[in-house]
């Protein structure tokens, strides 16, 4: 009989191209991992690999075991998620990574409501670029991940992106700012103004840069950041100015710490994303989790079915 432990192992050596990709991926030694391979091929008395100096290749055998196996990994999956009952789990844990301002403004209440409802259950949470979050799920360390701003399906590997919600970007002046008891800005009008932004490579910065260059404007970068906290602040002490979505700005806002600013006729708009590995299936702990984002996102239920 087939050990679905010692499959997914072999599917993941066939993904990587080497046992110590493998090795790394799964948080194992390259000799337990060429163990397990070993093994597999002398019960089935045929080898899975021709070893290179530079990886392994499948051979024809190795090419048929490994659609066997997807197939049979994806059955144990369904039949794990049509049996389990995830509020009698004694322990479980769904790993997310989410892009700065979803991880920090968005997610935390998300967990909150997942923990009052599964207090057994733990979320890990990633926090990274975009291109980092999608590079963690190609490597099967993050069920899912939770994005602003487009994820590159184009890329090798097996990404699949679903849209959630788009987010207007407003702009955001602090007291001392001449705009401050303004209701509203033309986007010309930015060109004259000196914005505190995130990093040139970050996806918000590439984002920003494209939206702007499309209406022709050309504001003056007075500072780049790579924390959110840091470019409110800075906005708040001084007459720079940043553009952010409304719920990384809420708190400051109501306190009256921040001023919040449509563009006029025409806003521009991010929109948040959930990100998955289409060659990986969701476990009954991120299941729930989605589950339970679905009521306010319902994009995310055809991924339940």
């Amino acid at each position: 009989m087939l050990d679905l432990y010692k499959l997914h192992i072999f599917t993941i050596v066939m993904q990587e191209g080497s046992f110590s990709g493998a090795a790394q991926r799964l948080l194992m030694t390259q000799s337990a991992v060429s163990q397990h391979i070993q093994t597999l091929e002398a019960e089935l008395g045929t080898a899975l690999f021709e070893r290179r100096p530079r990886g392994v290749e499948p051979t024809r055998a190795g090419m048929t075991l490994h659609e066997y196996a997807l197939a049979l990994l994806k059955l144990a999956s369904e039949a794990e998620n049509a049996v389990t009952d995830v509020t009698a789990l004694a322990s479980g844990q769904v790993a997310i990574g989410a892009s700065p301002g979803v991880s920090i403004y968005l997610l935390p209440g998300w967990i909150g409501a997942f923990r009052a409802r599964y207090p057994n259950l733990s979320v890990s949470l990633q926090t990274d670029t975009t291109p980092g979050i999608a590079a963690a799920l190609l490597a099967g360390r993050l069920d899912f991940g939770i994005v602003e701003g487009e994820i590159d399906l184009t890329a090798p590997g097996a990404l699949g992106s679903v849209p959630l919600q788009d987010f207007e970007q407003f702009v955001i002046v602090g007291p001392k700012h001449p705009w401050w008891l303004r209701e509203s800005i033309p986007i010309a009008a930015l060109s004259d103004q000196t914005l505190i932004t995130r990093q040139p490579r970050s996806q918000s910065r590439i984002w920003l840069d494209q939206a702007l260059q499309q209406h022709d404007v050309h504001p003056r970068i007075g500072a780049e950041f790579d924390n959110l906290e840091s470019i409110k602040r800075a906005v708040m002490a001084g007459t720079c100015l940043a553009l952010l979505p409304a719920y990384i700005v809420d708190q400051e806002v109501a306190l009256g710490l921040l001023h919040r600013l449509p563009i006029e006729g025409v806003p521009l708009m991010r929109t948040l994303r959930l990100a998955w590995n289409r060659d990986r299936y969701f476990s009954p702990v991120a299941r729930a989790f989605l589950r339970q984002l679905s009521g306010q996102f319902p994009a995310v239920k055809p991924l339940l079915t």
